[in-house]
């Protein structure tokens, strides 16, 4: 008989709390920015209240994530809820960014890591290079990468992996092929 877990499966309401705590927002911040009180903000993070179409909406476009992040919980449901994520219920993650398609494979974003596929589009790249406090191992799938990690590039083929310890970091997919990695990101930033 399976030992059920000790604490409750996450919920869209955790999802928020951790998404909140990584954007550096706190409760009485986040519900100033909303027009709606401290309270009410509480009550939605602990699953006793539940958000309307605008307050998705609006709560979305504060932690700058997509609203299709926050309006489906990933996986089937009964028993898999929190455990697994099935191919087709992947949630789009990530900020908008010309050639780089991001999914969620993690069951949700309460854990101190997350796990990330990313599908970068033929010839696109990011000039702007990008720094942010967190560790981060990728593998590429398939494809070629360049990844210029602390102004040094590095060729990435399907089958090698790298790591990023906060360093300012680039990509770009020098082929007229997709590539596909798997991403695991220490703490969440999504």
């Amino acid at each position: 008989m399976p030992v059920p877990p000790s604490n409750p499966l996450p919920t869209l309401g955790a999802d928020l709390r951790a998404l909140r705590k990584a954007r550096g927002w706190t409760l009485a911040g986040l519900s100033a920015a909303l027009g709606r009180s401290v309270g009410w903000l509480s009550q939605v993070e602990r699953d006793l209240s539940d958000l309307s179409t605008t307050d998705l909406r609006q709560i979305a476009k504060l932690l700058d994530v997509p609203v299709a992040l926050l309006s489906r919980q990933s996986g089937p449901g009964g028993d898999e809820t929190g455990f697994v994520v099935r191919k087709n219920a992947r949630r789009p993650i990530g900020n908008p960014i010309p050639g780089l398609t991001e999914a969620l494979l993690s069951p949700d974003l309460t854990d101190d890591f997350e796990m990330v596929h990313s599908t970068f589009a033929p010839f696109s790249k990011i000039t702007t290079p990008v720094s942010r406090p967190t560790q981060e191992v990728a593998f590429l799938i398939s494809g070629v990468l360049e990844i210029e990690i602390a102004g040094v590039i590095h060729t990435i083929r399907p089958g090698d992996s790298f790591r990023i310890r906060g360093e300012p970091f680039r990509w770009s997919n020098p082929t007229d092929t997709e590539a596909v990695a798997i991403w695991v990101i220490a703490p969440p930033v999504y």
